[in-house]
């Protein structure tokens, strides 16, 4: 049996954070009954450039393998009587949208504990469900900037910068699975549900760690750092090789006694060097790291990390994807996993980076729209199929409709 096999989540989730959150619970054997709206044609993952047809993307193949999908309009009382029977038989409910929307929707612990006393009602929201943004859109380009991150990212004399990566999303997700794990074993042990408050707001700035600390007891003011450089440890940043960039780092003194003797200067490691220390390596910096990237320059990336690797010093090359997908180590972490897909056929993505036990997890692709209609409506809920065509004909399930992105009008369901 696998790890979740015993946990069912029904997701009111779209495009990346709440699914990234939920996919990892899938990929450890957890049922995640993905609820889609028809009137919008679904998650509008399903809809993202370049790779993406009709309602089928690789965007959304990242995000939603595992699960099974439901079309089924909440709007309606019937939907709403679908929703509520899929509770009976829940663990979760979760959902990623926006701070007042929950309340709205009617899907909190108050509004459900009466069917279901023991469910755990999960909300990812952009900024929460309480306080004054809580009613604002929230997404990672926003929150990166919110938060401080874009202005801790660059070099000094150039503009606030996004990460590359939509890591506020991603460790929004994160915390969301954590979240969700901890309130339904606490609902099992306890045999009462509750609401768990995650925002993206939160773990933005929750992740400001050490430098929130350095400012709020120390007045420390962070800031931009040359060559992507460690606010206190030197030398721990980018340096140019005659070919190319590597990171090079000395987290511990021992690793900077080793450094001080691959470039040929031991002397810098003595006792009394104004180098010797943490403390007069960060007071001498400027003068050592421009000695530092001097030497650097002077042999190729290939070369000093073969001194580098075998001298023990932490470092490591600057990777392009490709070369990050191609690297031996990724291989062997059995990190590149496939799916077959009817559209693109053979689909290769990332495994999941949890693990728990020794037996790897089974993937499947991700649901086409609705598929899973029979599963859910007839092996889970047990419909007959008087009730489920009376369900159908009064708008349960939606209407078909063009496939195309999130229809207008359907704003409240926005992160």
């Amino acid at each position: 049996m696998t790890p979740l096999a015993d946990i069912r989540i029904i997701a009111v989730e779209q495009y990346g954070a709440g699914p990234f959150g939920t996919v990892h619970l899938a990929d450890l054997g957890a049922e995640v009954i993905k609820i889609e709206d028809p009137r919008a044609g679904g998650d509008v993952g399903r809809y993202v450039p370049p790779y993406a047809k009709d309602e089928d993307s690789l965007f959304f193949e990242t995000f939603n393998r595992n699960k099974r999908s439901l079309s089924l309009d909440l709007t309606t009382d019937a939907g709403r009587e679908v929703f509520e029977k899929l509770v009976a038989v829940a663990d979760v409910v979760f959902s990623n949208l926006r701070g007042d929307v929950p309340e709205k929707m009617r899907i909190r612990y108050d509004d459900l504990k009466h069917i279901n006393p023991r469910i755990v009602c999960v909300s990812l929201t952009g900024f929460g469900m309480t306080g004054p943004r809580r009613a604002e859109p929230g997404y990672d380009y926003i929150l990166q900037g919110l938060a401080g991150w874009m202005e801790l990212t660059g070099e000094p004399d150039g503009p606030p910068t996004k990460s590359g990566l939509s890591l506020v999303d991603y460790s929004g997700g994160f915390v969301a699975a954590i979240s969700l794990l901890a309130g339904v074993h606490a609902a099992r042990r306890d045999g009462v549900g509750m609401d768990c408050d995650v925002s993206l707001y939160d773990t933005a700035i929750s992740m400001l760690t050490y430098p929130a600390t350095w400012h709020l007891n120390a007045g420390f003011q962070p800031t931009r750092t040359h060559h992507s450089a460690h606010p206190s440890l030197v030398p721990f940043q980018v340096f140019q090789a005659k070919d190319g960039w590597m990171v090079v780092g000395c987290a511990k003194e021992k690793f900077w006694g080793r450094l001080a003797d691959v470039v040929g200067h031991p002397e810098w490691a003595a006792a009394g060097s104004p180098y010797g220390t943490f403390g007069t390596r960060r007071d001498n910096r400027d003068e050592l790291l421009a000695e530092l990237e001097q030497i650097f320059r002077q042999r190729t990336v290939e070369e000093w990390l073969t001194q580098l690797y075998a001298a023990a010093i932490p470092c490591g090359p600057i990777n392009d994807v490709p070369a990050a997908l191609a690297e031996e180590h990724t291989a062997a972490r059995d990190l590149l996993v496939t799916t077959e897909h009817p559209r693109f056929g053979t689909v290769a993505q990332l495994a999941s980076p949890v693990r728990v036990g020794a037996e790897p997890p089974a993937y499947r692709r991700a649901p086409q729209r609705n598929e899973d209609f029979a599963t859910v409506t007839g092996d889970i809920l047990g419909l007959d199929p008087q009730t489920l065509a009376e369900l159908t004909a009064a708008g349960a399930f939606g209407t078909p409709r063009s496939p195309g992105p999130a229809a207008a009008g359907s704003e409240d369901t926005a992160r």
